[in-house]
């Protein structure tokens, strides 16, 4: 399955351009520009699957990195300031990675 296979990809283009410059990733607005935040439960722990690129069941600070990448390739990568952003938003064990339901409440809260 792919992103595309749950959101549009016009919408993942509007949200990828609206934080092309480094420094300018917010996480709610980009949930809300490409849809995600939008979506069903069961939808956003499919993006989260998709997301989770060693399938680990988490999503760590490395793979955020290269989390607009996972929208469309050619997307930048988040400085580190954005990916610990990130990371703190929804980390509510403090453990330093994202599972699924603290992706799924980041989303959708």
């Amino acid at each position: 399955m792919s992103l595309t296979s749950i959101l549009s990809a016009e919408a993942i283009d509007k949200a990828l351009k609206e934080c092309q410059a480094p420094e300018s990733f917010d996480h709610k607005k980009f949930f809300q520009s490409c849809g995600l935040s939008s979506k069903t439960a069961q939808e956003v722990k499919e993006v989260f699957r998709i997301l989770d690129d060693d399938n680990s069941g988490y999503i760590e600070e490395a793979e955020f990195k290269f989390f607009l990448q996972r929208f469309k390739p050619d997307a930048r990568i988040l400085t580190d300031k954005e990916a610990k952003s990130l990371i703190s938003a929804a980390d509510n064990d403090s453990d330093g990675k994202i599972g699924a339901e603290e992706f799924q409440s980041m989303v959708l809260s």
